[in-house]
């Protein structure tokens, strides 16, 4: 997998930029699509000749064939897609209006799935490649404040896990990264949008609002080693589906999974008895 093309969204910031920075130190070219090009104009100085800039809204449908065509004509394929633009969006259930959760589901699934099925024709005609699908340990399990984002997040995961069966066959793979707390942009002021919460949801809800607004700047995760922790997976002789990052996400999955595990085990006789009798 030696002088790959990535194309990142979002590479901007967070696991983005750390993945193009992984993987530009590796030698390899990297293709940011970002919504506004001067916010890596760094990265394109620094590199240049490794690094193209392709103006891109993940949520432009309209945009992202003639984006994905400007990519191949100039690098002819691509190597590693990795769907990582996104947000945060916290608040009840019951306060996020429709227009809100559509907003945010165009932005972490309806987006991600048109520009993989951009790039899926050239993958294949390559017989190789590699789809990173950043989720979030909130893909995986919920919590009160964050329905809005789970639900994206396990829609992707949903679609992911069933586009990873089908493509497996034309030697592409599909990664499923669940972070948990990084030190990246997502919990700054201007990328988590918070949602009041009406009465009956303000202290619960509420408390979770102020506990992510306060932990910007001192989270544990470091997105260069996430970065690093995922390019390890891809490089893998079996590389996993999803890839759990940091403690937090490694704890918290795996209390996840032993719950659900106890919760099917303890209603097993209630289950199997809705089937017609043997």
């Amino acid at each position: 997998m030696s002088q790959r093309v990535w194309l990142i969204t979002g590479a901007s910031a967070g696991f983005g930029r750390s993945l193009a920075n992984a993987a530009l130190a590796a030698g390899d070219t990297v293709v940011a699509a970002v919504r506004r090009p001067e916010s890596v104009k760094d990265l394109a100085e620094a590199a240049a000749g490794r690094i193209t800039v392709v103006e891109l809204d993940v949520t432009d449908n309209a945009r992202i064939d003639s984006a994905i065509a400007e990519v191949l004509d100039q690098h002819d394929r691509i190597d590693v897609l990795v769907n990582n633009a996104g947000k945060g969006l916290i608040g009840a259930a019951e306060d996020i209006p429709d227009e809100e959760l559509r907003a945010l589901m165009d932005l972490h699934l309806f987006g991600p799935a048109a520009i993989t099925r951009a790039v899926l024709p050239r993958m294949r005609a390559q017989g190789s490649g590699a789809i990173v699908q950043l989720s979030s340990q909130a893909g995986r399990y919920s919590f009160p404040g964050i329905s809005a984002y789970s639900a994206t997040k396990f829609a992707l995961e949903g679609w992911s896990e069933a586009l990873s069966l089908e493509v497996a066959k034309f030697g592409i793979h599909v990664l499923i990264v669940e972070p948990g707390p990084f030190r990246t942009s997502f919990n700054e002021p201007n990328v988590i949008e918070f949602t009041e919460p009406s009465e009956p949801y303000r202290e619960g809800v509420g408390a979770v609002q102020t506990a992510l607004a306060n932990a910007n700047g001192v989270q544990a995760g470091d997105p260069d080693r996430a970065a690093a922790a995922i390019i390890t997976a891809l490089e893998a002789e079996n590389p996993p589906l999803r890839l759990a990052l940091g403690n937090e996400a490694a704890d918290s999955l795996a209390e996840s999974y032993d719950k659900a595990k106890a919760e099917l085990a303890a209603w097993d006789a209630v289950a199997r008895g809705a089937d017609y009798p043997a």
